[in-house]
This record gives structure tokens, C-alpha cells and sequence, in this order.
């Protein structure tokens, strides 16, 4: 089942569940109790929101063999984790802003895992049921600052420098999925998720067991190898096979 985040008209953002080109409403917590009421609201209709708001956004870096090389880093011996704040969220369709300190704003398409349960110290045979769903993300960065600072949060942090969207799948197969990107129609990105240094289960074992997971949290799984710099004018597509596809123009900011 595919579920989002929506507005009609302005009005406060919903919950809610698709059934083919219709949208209906969901009463209720999502990560618990929960009705679906009668689809009622034409999908062109309704605008999409970023599909959850977490309370952490947990990335792994070089979790694909080929990006770290193409970077000049070795692949980590363990995941490499670093966090990206809520306030860098931006919905489908929303524009990135290139800021003004960075002339090297890169994308980086990623599969996106939902947690759906209080997490903590699981396995990574356990961790899948901790899961509530998948979503796509881009990990948008900074690489000049990122060299430049020595660590990572700068880099990732800014305004809309995470793209999430457009839907939460709980029906999604993560384990042979194809990853794309491309920039204005032109493929940047593309690897199969079978190709994870560490997988889903192993990642969200190793972040639970150095803190809690909260139902809504996301754990960005690593981006492919094709990173590359993004301009003013551009549109960037992150897709995923069976799950979906992630749309954003891009825009230097105060221009």
C-alpha cells in the first residue's frame, strides 16, 4: 500500500492512502491504529507533501564499492553514518536551492527506509520488522564544504538539500531494486540495491544499537556511484525501480 502526505486547496496536510488515481483519507496513527476512509480526493488534485516528518534522518556513506572509489575513499569497514536535519526536507516537485557558499551542489539518489516501531538494538535479522515502508530520497551535498569542513554537516544540511518523496510503499522489495538519476534526461546514476556494501538489516542494527529509532525516522541507505554538480535550471529525477519517482528542479537561491 502506498500512503502520503497531502493538501487540497490550501487546507491543513492529510494523511493518506492511493487506490489507483484517487487519494482517501486516513484516521488515526499511521504507526498504529489506523482507519482508511473511502478514497474521495482526485490524485491531480491533491498536493503532495514531503510523506513523513521525522523526527532524525539517519545516511550511511559509502555504502556502494564504486562511489566511495570514485570519491578517493576506501570502503568503511563498518557503515558510516551521519544525520541530516528535518528542516532540509522537501517534498516532490519542491526546488532545490544552490546556496551561495557552495559552488559544487551534487545529487545523490537513495533508497530510503521508514521505520515504523520504537527501535532499538535489533538485529539485522529483526530489523525488517521494524520496517514500515520505503520512500526515495536525494541526498543532495555540498562537496566543496564537505571536503572543506572535514565533516559532514554543513554539507548536508542545508534548505532543502533532502528531497524525500513522493510516497511511503510498504509493499516494496528492497532487495534487487534498480536506482537511477538523471539530470534534465541524462543518466547520472544507476546500480542495483543488491550491490550494498551493508544491507537494510545490517544498517539499521548498527544504528539502533547506538541510539533509538522512532516510528517515522529514515535511514538513507547510500548513494551509487555518478555523482555530479547541479546548476541553475536544472531538473533532477531520482527513481526506483518498483517504487517510484522523485522530481525536483533546481535553482540558485536568491536568483
Amino acid at each position: 500500500m502506498r500512503f502520503v502526505r497531502f493538501q487540497v486547496n490550501g487546507d491543513a496536510p492529510r494523511v493518506g492512502w492511493l487506490h489507483e488515481d484517487m487519494v482517501g483519507e486516513i484516521q488515526g496513527d499511521l504507526f498504529g491504529s489506523f482507519r482508511r476512509k473511502k478514497v474521495s480526493v482526485p490524485f491531480k488534485d491533491a498536493r503532495l507533501l514531503a510523506p513523513i516528518v521525522p523526527s532524525k534522518i539517519l545516511c550511511v556513506g559509502r555504502n556502494y564499492v564504486e562511489h566511495a572509489k570514485e570519491l578517493g575513499n576506501q570502503v568503511p569497514q563498518v557503515p558510516l553514518i551521519f544525520m541530516k536535519p528535518p528542516s532540509s526536507i522537501l517534498a516532490d516537485g519542491g526546488t532545490i536551492l544552490l546556496p551561495p557558499q557552495s559552488s559544487q551542489v551534487e545529487h545523490e539518489a537513495e533508497l530510503v527506509a521508514v521505520i515504523g516501531k520504537r527501535t532499538r538494538n535489533v538485529t539485522a535479522e529483526d530489523a525488517k520488522s521494524h520496517i514500515f515502508g520505503y520512500t526515495i530520497g536525494n541526498d543532495i551535498t555540498a562537496r566543496d564544504l564537505q571536503k572543506a569542513d572535514g565533516q559532514w554537516t554543513r554539507a548536508k544540511g542545508f534548505d532543502t538539500f533532502c528531497p524525500l518523496g513522493p510516497w511511503i510503499d510498504t509493499d516494496f522489495d528492497p532487495s534487487d531494486a534498480v536506482i537511477t538519476c538523471r539530470v534534465n534526461g541524462q543518466m547520472r546514476q544507476m546500480v542495483s540495491t543488491r550491490d550494498m556494501v551493508f544491507n537494510i538489516g545490517t544498517l539499521i542494527a548498527y544504528i539502533s544499537s547506538v541510539m533509538t529509532l522512532e516510528p517515522g525516522d529514515l535511514v538513507f541507505t547510500g548513494t551509487p556511484a555518478g555523482v555530479n554538480t547541479l546548476k541553475d535550471g536544472d531538473e533532477v529525477v531520482a527513481e526506483i525501480e518498483g517504487l517510484g519517482m522523485l522530481k525536483n528542479s533546481v535553482k540558485a537561491e536568491g536568483a
